[in-house]
């Protein structure tokens, strides 16, 4: 393995034990009043090492396979490379950004359930192999250009309620299943496996008991075919709490005992994403526009009523929206709330307040409603959890400037590194040590990756 991307830009800082990121947080924010104001993230890349730990604890011999898309960003991918993790791609240039690690193509999937013929001429080139499918057209679209494809037959769960129904656009039925199979005999197509997917979102653990029966039935159903199935793919889903992380595993270790024994020979895999970038990234923001609105809006529960009519609700944009950071916004709510940078008295009074993007979007709305001091112009708000779906590429809208990227690491877990045996030479050289006194100005070597 390489180790660092040799065109990557960055480097990481390494906290004196008396350094906090919160301390980070701070002079960045005061580098940043004193310059431009832009919007940056502040990454602790511990939390990668700690994640990885806890799932060997919980889950092993469940081998992980991050999903790229979650966060693309050179020190995520160079940290959970070292950490000997897979990668799960659904793009060209996410596999591209992933063999720059050096990683082999054995420990990438590419993943995409509607894949271009350019994309997949580009996998078999570079003997990327092991791909999901979850139809006819798909399969017989790869047999023509990817000839020594292994396919994980994607099929679909049954965790459709009204906030599910976007699960059951991808993945195949079990009746499907068998045409799948003699379309591949019919055009000399591997099946090695099969792929399903549970949403985090999705209350009822049950689904795993499921989806395990079904992908058993179609290991069962390959063998009449000839097919010599050794891949289960258990999918995503793992929202990053090691509560949800022991129920999943209570749910379906059982099954897999059961279905899929070590002794089968079957390999068993996940496609984690958010689990492990989620909460190691945390998001500072700066206020650009302020507007009082006299008029009623829709307040926080409990809000109106204590309301004042003659109170005002205000109304900031900030340096970062839905064509940024807070892309994932356009499709689910937001899983973090606004927390004000600076200090304010505890008996000081709070208004109602939205939040909205650079843009002048209508679709730009970050927070409909929240309680905040009055602030102004030029103050700093901070967001925490948001290392998932906000750090790969993102639009140029309305001139939007990406956030620097600042990523630390304490000692501690440096030390967790160094005891795993996987703190190369190559890997110490991108770290530099900051003290528990920050004082950095613009020239020192404090990591910035746009």
């Amino acid at each position: 393995m390489k180790g660092f991307l040799e065109d990557a830009n960055y480097s990481i800082g390494l906290l004196d034990e008396g350094a906090t990121l919160a301390d980070v947080i701070d002079n960045c924010i005061y580098e940043h009043t004193h310059t431009e104001k832009r919007a940056f993230y502040v990454g602790d890349l511990g939390k990668l090492v700690k994640k990885n730990i806890q799932w060997q604890n919980v889950m092993a011999p469940i081998k992980p396979f991050y999903t790229v898309r979650c966060n693309s960003t050179p020190g995520v991918l160079e940290i959970l490379g070292t950490l000997g993790i897979g990668f799960a791609c659904s793009s060209k240039s996410e596999m591209a950004l992933v063999q720059g690690l050096g990683i082999s193509p054995e420990n990438i999937i590419y993943t995409n359930p509607c894949k271009q013929v350019s994309q997949i001429k580009y996998a078999a080139k570079a003997g990327i192999n092991i791909m999901t499918c979850d139809s006819d057209i798909e399969l017989k679209k790869i047999a023509r250009n990817h000839p020594n494809a292994k396919l994980l037959l994607h099929i679909a769960t049954e965790d459709i309620t009204a906030d599910e129904e976007m699960n059951m656009k991808f993945g195949t039925t079990l009746k499907n299943c068998r045409h799948l199979m003699e379309c591949a005999k019919e055009f000399g197509v591997q099946i090695v496996g099969v792929k399903f997917h549970v949403s985090g979102s999705c209350k009822e653990l049950q689904t795993y008991i499921h989806a395990i029966s079904d992908a058993r039935c179609v290991f069962d159903m390959a063998e009449e075919f000839g097919f010599k199935m050794n891949m289960l793919d258990i999918g995503g889903g793992f929202t990053g709490s090691e509560l949800q992380l022991e129920e999943v595993n209570h749910v379906i270790r059982p099954l897999l005992d059961v279905y899929f024994p070590k002794e089968s020979g079957i390999e068993v895999i996940a496609e984690p994403g958010c689990y492990y970038v989620s909460s190691a990234f945390t998001l500072a923001v700066n206020i650009i526009a302020k507007k009082a609105v006299d008029c009623d809006k829709l307040l926080p529960s409990g809000v109106e009523q204590a309301r004042n009519d003659d109170e005002p609700v205000f109304t900031y944009y900030i340096n970062d929206g839905v064509y940024g950071s807070f892309a994932s916004k356009l499709s689910e709510k937001l899983n973090t709330n606004p927390e004000v940078h600076k200090k304010y008295k505890e008996d000081e009074p709070l208004f109602a307040s939205s939040l909205w993007g650079p843009s002048c979007d209508e679709l730009d709305q970050i927070v409909e409603n929240c309680l905040l001091p009055e602030l102004s112009v030029g103050d700093w708000l901070i967001f925490d959890n948001m290392g998932s779906g906000t750090l790969g590429e993102q639009s140029t809208f309305n001139d939007y400037q990406r956030p620097l990227i600042y990523y630390m690491m304490s000692f501690s877990d440096w030390d967790e590194m160094q005891d795993a045996g996987i703190a190369s030479d190559t890997l110490m050289k991108n770290f530099f040590f900051v003290p528990s006194c920050i004082q950095l100005s613009p020239e020192d070597r404090f990591s910035t990756a746009a």
